[in-house]
């Protein structure tokens, strides 16, 4: 026999032999259609891999982080002074170990004092249209 009838007949028979399995896609990405479980961890790998930074946001890391000792006096003793004027203000306004009830206006902002009957309710608006409300249990 010939040896390109030999291969021939070679091919044939690996051919009635040979098996396949099916192909089958399993996407990673949970956006995709992946396993949410993937998500931590695709995200934690393209933060490693990522190398490029943000200009501004460096920039003010570095800004805000250099203060110096004289400009952390000068905030140190203004929130000092603000502190002793806003107790100064209170103990004129209210008296020492009282809340009075009423409506007392500072600047901008409206003070409304009521008893509740948890306690006092404190409920300041400011002339922007915020609204915060604090209640002082009775003891």
């Amino acid at each position: 026999m010939k040896p390109f009838t030999l291969l021939a007949i070679a091919f044939l028979l690996m051919g009635l032999t040979a098996r396949s399995q099916g192909f089958v896609y399993h996407p990673n990405n949970p956006n995709f259609g992946g396993n949410t479980f993937n998500y931590s961890w695709m995200l934690s790998s393209a933060t490693a891999q990522d190398r490029t930074t943000d200009p501004a946001a460096k920039r003010n890391a570095t800004t805000s982080t250099q203060t110096s000792t004289l400009d952390s006096y000068a905030q140190s003793l203004q929130n000092q002074l603000l502190s002793r004027i806003t107790s100064n203000l209170i103990s004129q306004q209210f008296g020492e170990s009282t809340l009075k009830p009423g409506t007392y206006t500072f600047g901008d902002f409206q003070v409304e004092i009521s008893n509740g009957t948890d306690g006092v309710v404190v409920r300041i608006v400011d002339g922007k249209g915020g609204e915060t409300s604090i209640t002082v249990p009775y003891y």
